[in-house]
């Protein structure tokens, strides 16, 4: 016998106490009957109770109660195999891990806020597989589509700013490196999740992350974007060679502030038909775009065994109904 629910067992601890408290109270029933006349005239006025009865009627209360945090606790025994068809897409997070996110606008910082909605997303899944590339100022997988929901969230957690060497922050990449994660005979079943502050400095370079968002949709991917940071902006903290912290700086002297950059990323999500959202404190808009994608047609991984246990809770409910059932019905008083 398995419990499903074996946490509300701890509730059995409380019977003791409730037998205590039983005792101390006939104690001071006796005591203040005693003052007012003998065990006759009590039995004579209909207040004396029969103690042994009392009691049987309070065990099978006990009883009772035991059967009924049993019944809780929900006992099952006797199982049996199923087949679960696993049926779900394939979902690329890209995640920007340029020094930018290290920026302190949205609290306790970019990077973490990503981390933290990523974990949430996770969460949620259902049977979709999951793969995780980083990028700044050039990208590469970090895990690749997997079901293993544990392993992803681990490869999450140690996700810094120093996993990509490479200075700067170039969308076109991410794009494309979350696009080779994907089976490229297949049309549909894919998405990506791009979160970033939206800086890109690659575009002065040729690499122009629309056409890169154009050729992930060739592929019958859609891209999702989340922008993390604020309009105002804020800058980027940095450790110097002594270990204290200082903020980045141009080439003039001057604090660099990082601004969120909602056009760029509103433009990549609209030209795959994919939405964008900023990110918010309570985390919405990662339910918003899971409940999107779980409308998306859906392929099948394979297989999976499931052993299914029955609920046998019913038994041990009727049993603790039929003693308190029982014992109202034991008269106490004697006449």
């Amino acid at each position: 016998m398995r419990f499903a629910a074996a946490e509300y067992l701890y509730l059995a601890l409380l019977l003791p106490t409730l037998a205590v408290f039983w005792l101390f109270a006939d104690f001071r029933r006796k005591a203040t009957l005693a003052r007012f006349g003998s065990p006759e005239l009590m039995q004579k006025t209909g207040l004396a109770v029969r103690s042994s009865v009392r009691w049987l009627r309070r065990t099978m209360m006990l009883l009772g109660i035991l059967l009924a945090v049993i019944a809780l606790a929900r006992p099952q025994w006797g199982a049996r195999l199923t087949h679960i068809e696993q049926k779900g897409v394939d979902i690329v997070l890209a995640m920007d891990t340029s020094k930018s996110m290290l920026a302190q606008d949205i609290k306790p910082s970019r990077l973490e806020k990503a981390k933290y909605e990523l974990d949430k997303l996770i969460e949620l899944l259902q049977g979709d597989r999951i793969g995780i590339v980083c990028f700044a100022g050039t990208a590469f997988t970090l895990s690749p589509l997997t079901l293993d929901y544990s392993a992803a969230r681990l490869f999450l957690q140690s996700i810094s700013t120093e996993v990509v060497p490479e200075p700067g922050t170039c969308l076109a990449d991410a794009l494309k490196a979350a696009a080779e994660n994907f089976n490229p005979s297949e049309h549909k079943y894919k998405v990506i999740l791009l979160l970033t502050d939206g800086e890109d400095h690659c575009k002065e370079l040729g690499y122009d992350p629309l056409k890169a968002a154009e050729e992930v949709k060739k592929q019958g991917a859609v891209v999702y974007t989340i922008g993390i940071g604020s309009a105002e902006g804020g800058p980027i903290p940095l450790l110097n060679e002594a270990g204290g912290l200082e903020y980045k700086r141009d080439s003039t002297g001057e604090r660099i502030m990082s601004r969120l950059d909602e056009d760029t990323l509103k433009q990549l999500a609209l030209a795959t038909g994919g939405k964008y959202y900023h990110s918010t404190a309570g985390e919405l808009e990662v339910e918003k775009i899971y409940n999107e994608i779980r409308q998306m047609e859906r392929k099948k991984f394979g297989e999976q065994l499931q052993v299914e246990y029955e609920d046998r809770f019913q038994y041990f409910l009727a049993a603790a109904m039929v003693l308190f059932f029982v014992s109202a019905l034991v008269p106490e008083r004697i006449k």
